[in-house]
């Protein structure tokens, strides 16, 4: 739009710079040149009068002053004559006057109270004397304003228009561009299924089959490896329920055995539980990736008043539910979601202090409080991310988690057209916020 407008200023600027020299020059001359002609026929009647009757001059100047309604001025012997209006001669450009005096025609164009005129200054030289006719130029000052403010309209109405040209071509050429990036934030958003449409433009064709080829291989990859993750979990679960069932009899005889084996036994329970924890982690992301459940509406302060009722151990005085926040969704991926985030809170923030719900700018928050040491501003992101699992000094001795419990937050928030992020808790400690768009 800039450039589009300074290319628009400038030519409009250059051709009304051009056309009011061109214009103004040629009126002016031409003023010029009928005021030089009349003055000179005049000189003549002037000349021609001294000679026969210098009686009758002052009638003869005041005619000639009436029509050509301005003012006629002779010296004659040193004395002027005066004619039509009234003009002190004192005021005229004294080197006009001494031009004229020394016997060579002159004309000027000057201001008298305002009013500008053009002064033509005659020598007589056959009766040693001097003509000077002063006439008004009031119309051409009138039209030349208005050609001023022509053609100044027409350069502020050139840089508009260019303006607004430059608006719509940025439009017009970018509007593939906004495409392939709205298409792209779906993709990024886990919507794999989304293409570029058809375009007749021959220079975008090749970017929009580069896009879709490239999601449609990301698409099937993505489905390959959550099949593929699908699959070993589900196989994984029959002997994993074997291995359980035979751990908890081992685990409830731990004492009979000795010392050394009551340690691996205490080890391997910790690890079986931890794999299974993973199991479940990894079908519930499978089915998160392949499956797009129907969402209804949920009362999200009633959920989280619920989960965290059933969680143990408790959380007394935790639960701070300010409103109602109705959204749509899924209430068994949302109740993992607060789950998830309850248990991050009891792993690595050392307890929960507070479960917060709340409405703000028309989207339903979810604030989860712990009173840990934080997470660092450079691992804010990762987190989310999955078998991340943190700093080993901020995990229990019991922890069995494995990395996937805010990753799979992340991925069931995105569902919802949310977003989930971990900041500062005032007082110390982390606080873990969702948002997701409310409903009426």
């Amino acid at each position: 739009m800039v450039w589009f407008s300074l290319v628009s200023l400038v030519v409009a600027g250059g051709l009304a710079l051009a056309t009011w020299h061109l214009s103004t020059g040629y009126m002016v001359d031409q003023r010029e040149r009928s005021a030089i002609a009349q003055a000179t026929g005049n000189a003549r009647l002037v000349e021609a009068q001294l000679g026969r009757d210098r009686a009758s001059l002052a009638e003869l100047m005041t005619g000639l002053g009436a029509e050509v309604e301005s003012a006629v001025l002779l010296v004659d012997a040193g004395e002027w004559i005066s004619g039509g209006n009234r003009v002190d001669p004192r005021r005229l450009p004294s080197r006009f006057l001494d031009t004229v005096r020394g016997g060579q025609a002159a004309h000027q164009r000057t201001v008298l109270d305002g009013v500008p005129v053009l002064a033509v200054g005659l020598p007589l030289p056959g009766q040693s004397a001097t003509y000077v006719e002063v006439s008004p130029l009031r119309e051409l000052d009138r039209t030349f304003r208005f050609l001023a403010w022509l053609l100044a309209a027409g350069t502020l109405a050139s840089t508009l228009a260019g303006a607004l040209l430059g608006r719509w071509a940025a439009t017009h050429a970018l509007r593939p561009l906004r495409r392939l990036t709205a298409t792209a934030a779906e993709a990024a958003r886990g919507d794999l299924s989304v293409r570029l449409p058809a375009t007749g433009d021959p220079d975008l064709v090749p970017l929009a089959e580069a896009f879709n080829d490239t999601a449609e291989r990301l698409q099937h990859r993505v489905a390959r490896d959550t099949r593929f993750a699908g699959d070993v979990s589900h196989e994984l679960r029959s002997p994993l329920t074997t291995m359980l069932n035979a751990m908890a009899v081992l685990y409830r005889r731990r004492t009979e055995l000795p010392a050394g084996s009551r340690k691996a036994v205490e080890l391997l329970d910790t690890d079986l539980r931890r794999f299974r924890g993973m199991v479940d982690d990894l079908l519930e992301i499978s089915r998160s990736d392949e499956d797009r459940s129907t969402h209804e509406l949920v009362d999200l302060g009633e959920l989280v008043h619920v989960v965290t009722t059933h969680r143990r151990p408790a959380v007394p005085g935790a639960l701070d539910v300010a409103t109602h926040a109705w959204i749509t969704g899924d209430r068994r991926r949302l109740e993992r979601v607060v789950a998830n985030l309850l248990d991050n809170a009891m792993r690595h923030g050392k307890g929960v202090v507070r479960v917060g719900v709340l409405s703000r700018n028309g989207r339903a928050r979810l604030e989860v409080d712990d009173a840990g040491p934080g997470v660092p501003e450079g691992a804010r992101e990762d987190v989310f991310e999955r078998f991340a699992r943190g700093s080993p000094s901020d995990r229990s001795r019991s922890d069995s988690g494995v990395g996937l419990g805010l990753a799979l937050v992340a991925q069931h928030v995105r569902d919802h057209d949310g977003r989930v992020w971990v900041e500062d808790r005032p007082g110390g400690g982390a606080r873990f916020v969702v948002e997701i768009p409310e409903v009426a």
